[in-house]
């Protein structure tokens, strides 16, 4: 088993345990938040190897909250997931440190290979 740490960051409730189960069906350890101000105050930041993050949330969005986290130091990668087409979203939602955007629902496969993309370079 994989001791890896993915945190998922997302306010849906029905998304946010769908994606918790998959993931932890590939073998990885999760911590799933509700909201970006739970993530950041979870203590779990250092142990993350990847973040998985919806982009649209009330109170801190996700772009905020990969912005927070590089101003603190943490350059973990981040996967962006969301209910609205990239065409939809800022440019910055794909600058430095944003390893994926993902539109939601997404396939299985697309999601395998981001977490491999992101965790190409770390230690399992």
């Amino acid at each position: 088993m994989k001791a890896l740490l993915i945190a998922i960051v997302d306010d849906n409730d029905s998304f946010r345990g769908a994606a918790t189960s998959f993931v932890q069906s590939l073998g990885y350890t999760v911590a799933a938040f509700s909201s970006a101000e739970e993530f950041l105050q979870s203590g779990r930041i250092d142990d993350t190897a990847c973040l998985i993050s919806d982009v649209q949330m009330p109170g801190i969005n996700g772009l905020e909250l990969r912005d927070r986290l590089r101003t603190q130091g943490h350059r973990l990668p981040i996967i962006f997931v969301s209910a609205h087409p990239a065409s939809e979203l800022p440019e910055c939602a794909m600058a430095p440190g944003t390893q994926r955007f993902l539109n939601k629902p997404f396939c299985e496969h697309e999601m395998i290979s981001c977490l491999d993309q992101a965790l190409a370079n770390q230690k399992v």
